[in-house]
């Protein structure tokens, strides 16, 4: 099965062929899509709501007074300049005579059909870029006015038979431009246009600098094509994409972007029936406007990230979102609901992952713990033990490795602890032992530990039963004193 949309709702400057197929034979063929895909469908079908989300943009990016942004909207006629001047009358009448004689293609507005004849001439300088000064040096003036009648005619014509120069049908497209009721870019889009140029990089405190800023002006600028009408749109693209090439061989042609754009902004940009008299505050402005046009061509044609997200969500999310700002909302507050999903999912990882690394830990600590037992007696070896005994439960991998014995405590030195030795002896030693509270396992006799295995832990141990074994170690330790006592006073 194929799915094919509408070519109604293809505009001439993209391709929004969408193709499902399972059939073998064509699966070989290149599938396209065009991201801009819904943008177009909701241009086409809601123009209204099109229009209101892409200005509210606009707005957000340049700073339009209320008549300037009425004027967009094309709710109030353009105020251009040089409108009520009477100087240069001359030059405006001239320029309006020129345009009286109407034809097919040249004089008239926009038309598909216009489009489609001048397309012929674009195709042709593409493939003759390397003409030395082409657009400045004119042509021949009887062969052009050859090929304007045959374009008002509608007739086909060989370009390539050799009977034109490039030079020639550049010139004729100029023409073709120059006899249009309006710019390309309209006159409703005349103050926003010189806005662009004044959106510049702020510096650490705040304050605008002089360096432009780029990004901002390649967003504002397809925000601004976006709300062209589609032949005005269509034909900009053709003609920006040939200039855009034209200058990429400039070492050829001598034809730079900022040459091109002084050949060309009066026609894609100024008002009509004005002069450059007119433009002198805002000239430099216009031309260098064109100039960035033409060497940022190639990312204007595309509408901007969340103009595509905002027109996909109005067809297949129950939440139209209108800028850039509530795009970023949208994307973190989507991350908050899938959060707790993604933490259950986490915690299954993290335990599957925590008793495999303990495994492999427990693994490890063993074969340390037997190669520092294999070590030869050594400082490293006795430090290494003490780091082991001190976290039993964590470093300690089990109890048949068997531990090196705690150093013993060294003995008193002093005078009066040699004294007692001497006149005493030993019972000193072990009324200190009997003042311990918790004995040694190692000491504990052979009864006290069956009865610790039985109840389980010294904890079980019941009170009668601990002071039994209390007394006995007392009497112990008493007869043991008077043996001492009784071989004193006998050598004595």
């Amino acid at each position: 099965y194929c799915i094919f949309f509408p070519l109604s709702l293809i505009p001439s400057d993209a391709i929004c062929n969408f193709v499902i197929c399972n059939d073998s034979s064509f699966r070989s063929q290149p599938i396209i899509f065009n991201p801009d895909f819904f943008v177009e469908k909701l241009r086409h079908e809601k123009p209204e709501v099109f229009t209101e989300l892409v200005v509210s943009n606009i707005t957000r990016l340049i700073d339009l007074p209320g008549a300037e942004l009425a004027q967009l909207m094309g709710e109030e006629d353009p105020k251009l300049p040089g409108a009520n001047s009477t100087a240069s009358g001359f030059f405006r009448s001239l320029m309006s005579l020129k345009r009286k004689e109407k034809g097919v293609v040249f004089g008239s507005p926009l038309t598909e059909e216009g489009i489609a004849q001048v397309s012929q001439l674009i195709e042709y300088l593409h493939k003759n870029l390397r003409a030395e000064g082409l657009f400045r040096v004119p042509g021949n003036s009887i062969r052009q006015q050859i090929l304007k009648d045959a374009l008002n005619s509608g007739t086909d014509i060989d370009l390539d038979s050799g009977e034109f120069h490039s030079n020639d049908v550049a010139t004729l497209l100029k023409m073709f431009l120059g006899e249009l009721p309006e710019p390309l870019l309209t006159h409703k889009h005349f103050h926003a246009h010189l806005k662009i140029a004044d959106l510049t990089l702020f510096d650490e405190k705040g304050n605008k600098t002089s360096t432009p800023d780029k990004e901002r002006q390649i967003e504002a600028l397809q925000l601004l094509f976006l709300i062209l009408p589609a032949p005005n749109r269509s034909l900009l693209k053709l003609l920006l994409d040939l200039l855009y090439q034209t200058a990429k061989k400039q070492d050829k042609n001598k034809m730079s972007a900022h040459n091109l754009a002084l050949m060309f902004a009066p026609h894609i940009l100024w008002p009509r029936n004005v002069t450059a008299n007119d433009l002198q505050e805002n000239i430099t402005k216009l031309n260098n406007g064109v100039t960035f046009m033409i060497k940022h061509s190639q990312k204007l044609f595309k509408a901007p990230v969340y103009i595509r997200e905002c027109a996909r969500l109005h067809y297949l999310g129950s939440r139209a979102h209108t800028s850039k700002d509530d795009l970023d909302l949208l994307t973190s507050s989507g991350s908050k609901e899938l959060q707790p999903l993604k933490s259950q999912k986490r915690s299954r990882l993290d335990s599957c992952h925590q008793e495999e690394t303990q495994q492999r830990t427990e693994e490890a600590l063993k074969e340390l713990f037997r190669h520092v037992h294999n070590m030869p007696d050594s400082a490293k070896k006795k430090k290494l033990i003490r780091q082991f005994n001190k976290h039993p439960t964590a470093l300690t991998p089990g109890s048949d490795v068997p531990t090196s014995p705690a150093p013993r405590r060294a003995r008193s030195r002093s005078f009066s602890g040699l004294i007692k030795r001497k006149v005493l002896g030993t019972p000193v030693i072990l009324e200190r032992r009997s003042r311990d509270t918790t004995p040694e396992p190692a000491r504990v006799s052979k009864e006290n530990v069956q009865l610790l295995q039985k109840c389980g832990s010294p904890a079980h141990v019941s009170q009668a039963k601990l002071k039994t074994l209390e007394g006995r170690k007392e009497e112990s330790c008493r007869r043991m004193r008077a043996l001492l006592l009784s071989k004193d006073s006998s050598s004595l």
